[in-house]
């Protein structure tokens, strides 16, 4: 149980800005439950979602690194919570899937090939003695925008199957599940989109951390 507490070089939750962070959450006034679900809530609509952002180097995956940003993809995100949720002695784990994505990511699927998603960050969080499992991807404006009601966590459900849009069109569809992590695999994670997509490592400029996809990234995001 310990690695799901525990601070690494990505969940790097000591530094200033997970602190700054967590600092509301830090008092005896509220459960750990309440803690986890307004902590969500906050990553969920406070980072925009962006998937068209890669990298294949260590540094955009700290967390301290994350958190000065304004937007970030799902891995991103998780990486995020994780390290919050750490911070405030709630133990939790990254957990990776692929999936298909209908809506929201026309530019991404002409530039993959696919609207095959992979990987797709998650978070399980431990909470009264269960594991629950949460996607802080997707920002409360973005699903407005694509007519689908945001995930909301209650500290006692899974909260990862956004399957529909409010007019009852496919949204997301989980493919495959590939476990859950203590830190971020990042070896895993390069292979997976090399497996899928072909080497992405090879697009980010000699010098640079990471690459975009799509530059500027679409209007609603």
């Amino acid at each position: 149980m310990q690695s799901y507490l525990a601070a690494t070089y990505f969940f790097d939750f000591e530094h200033a800005p997970i602190q700054a962070i967590i600092a509301e959450f830090q008092t005896s006034q509220l459960t750990e439950q309440e803690k986890a679900v307004q902590l969500y809530t906050k990553i969920r609509d406070g980072w925009r979602y962006d998937p068209y952002t890669l990298s294949t180097h260590p540094e955009p995956y700290r967390a301290s690194n994350i958190a000065q940003r304004t937007s970030a993809h799902c891995i991103y995100k998780a990486i995020l919570l994780i390290a919050g949720l750490r911070a405030l002695g709630i133990p939790a784990r990254l957990h990776l899937a692929k999936v298909k994505n209908h809506l929201a990511v026309e530019q991404l699927t002409e530039k993959l090939g696919t609207n095959e998603l992979s990987p797709h960050a998650m978070v399980d969080i431990l909470l009264n003695g269960k594991w629950l499992k949460v996607s802080p991807a997707f920002n409360s404006e973005l699903c407005q925008y694509c007519g689908v009601a945001p995930l909301d966590f209650d500290g006692e459900h899974d909260s990862i199957f956004q399957q529909f849009t409010t007019d009852g069109l496919a949204f997301m569809e989980y493919l495959e599940d590939y476990g859950h992590f203590a830190d971020v695999p990042l070896d895993f994670i390069t292979k997976n989109w090399e497996d899928n997509y072909g080497d992405m490592g090879s697009r980010i400029p000699v010098g640079e951390q990471e690459f975009r996809l799509v530059s500027p990234p679409p209007s609603h995001l």
